[in-house]
Order: C-alpha cells, then sequence, then structure tokens
C-alpha cells in the first residue's frame, strides 16, 4: 500500500516515514508548502492530511485530488506519529 501524507513536522519527516514502513505502507511526505501537490499524490491509495500543520489551500488542493481520483482521504488534527499510526492501522 501506499500513502501520501501531506502537513506534519519536518523534523518528524524521517519518523513518519519509518512508522508507516513498520506497517507495510510506503509514505511520500509532503509539507503542504510545495506546488501541485495534486500530480504529486499520483496513484496513492491513501492520503492522510494533518490540518494543523497545512495551509487551507493545500489541504482544499489534496482533498480535490483524493476525491478526484476515488482515494480515501482522512484528516487528522494532530501531526504525532501516534497518530499516523493509528490511522494507518485504521485501514
Amino acid at each position: 500500500m501506499c500513502a501520501s501524507l501531506i502537513g506534519g513536522m519536518d523534523r518528524l519527516k524521517r519518523d513518519y516515514i519509518e512508522a508507516a514502513k513498520e506497517g507495510g505502507v510506503t509514505l511520500k511526505c509532503f509539507t503542504g508548502k510545495e506546488r501541485g501537490i495534486a500530480a504529486q499524490i499520483g496513484e496513492s491509495d491513501l492520503v492522510i492530511v494533518f490540518t494543523n500543520k497545512v495551509s487551507h489551500e493545500a489541504r482544499r488542493e489534496a482533498a480535490k485530488a483524493a476525491k478526484s481520483r476515488n482515494i480515501p482521504l482522512r484528516m487528522l488534527h494532530s501531526c504525532g506519529v501516534s497518530s499516523l499510526r493509528d490511522c494507518l492501522r485504521a485501514e
């Protein structure tokens, strides 16, 4: 399974990727400041948005891209590694 994470803390990027790897998930991380997030999401199986660390515009762009491609979208307020683990386990 491949998931895209938008938002979160830059210093935790390595921890996010490691936590996903432990769960058998390949994770693409974006800070939310990049342009063209929709194109970079690609063919992910899941899109996760940490809403407290991302702009409204990036959130809207991610939601629109996920909806147009029928990709499940999960929005989480907390940006901790444990929140990511819980979200991935639920899938």
